[in-house]
């Protein structure tokens, strides 16, 4: 299904010139992702997976980003479509909310650790979508979340924010421990990516003039 993108969000995340709302519906989810890129942090996160709401609530508390994410699923089967689903539409919202990518950074770096773990993460507003994913999770579940999932929910937005994403465990035993470490490198990463250039604010930063 295509996006549904409207200047009116149902939900309370305030407006900016680098806002969006996207909302996706198909026979398995329906997603809504509000987000402000010059946010404060604020996020509201109910997805029917708390540990995923757990994860959100990194990237916009670590981001900068104010964030809002509802989604309903079909989660008597399992967590992966709706996992995936979120991925993707906050993947579209993040696109949205960019445009042409004119002023931004681009580029960004975070090496993050909690307690014995630690994660690099690299990225690129690129416009050419690619995953290097380098976790090396010991435990099939935390809580009730597949651990697998980690890797499709980053799969689903950097395909669909074209970014290229580059993960990294340096350390780390417990599986909460990298997996929160890795959303909140990702998030530091995005904030310094995400953050205007003074000098070039109206160009795109690329030596060819586009990112794709």
């Amino acid at each position: 299904m295509q996006p549904q993108s409207s200047p009116q969000s149902p939900i309370s995340i305030p407006f900016s010139t680098r806002s969006a709302f996207v909302r996706r519906t198909t026979k398995e989810t329906d997603v809504i992702v509000s987000l402000n890129l010059d946010g404060q942090g604020i996020c509201h996160a109910a997805t029917g997976i708390p540990f995923l709401d757990h994860m959100i609530n990194q990237i916009a508390s670590h981001g900068l980003i104010d964030l809002e994410v509802k989604a309903t699923g079909d989660l008597g089967i399992d967590d992966h479509h709706t996992n995936e689903d979120v991925g993707i539409t906050l993947g579209q919202a993040l696109a949205e909310a960019l445009g042409d990518r004119k002023g931004i950074t681009r580029f960004g770096h975070f090496i993050a650790p909690l307690d014995e773990a630690l994660i690099q993460v690299a990225l690129d507003f690129s416009g050419r979508p690619h995953l290097n994913y380098g976790l090396e999770i010991l435990t099939q579940r935390v809580g009730t979340y597949d651990t697998q999932l980690v890797r499709e929910f980053f799969v689903a937005l950097v395909n669909h924010s074209q970014i290229t994403l580059h993960i990294r465990q340096l350390d780390g035993i417990n599986s909460h421990h990298i997996i929160e470490a890795t959303f909140k490198a990702f998030a530091r990463s995005m904030r310094m990516a995400l953050e205007i250039d003074l000098r070039r604010s109206h160009a795109v930063p690329s030596s060819k003039g586009m990112l794709v």
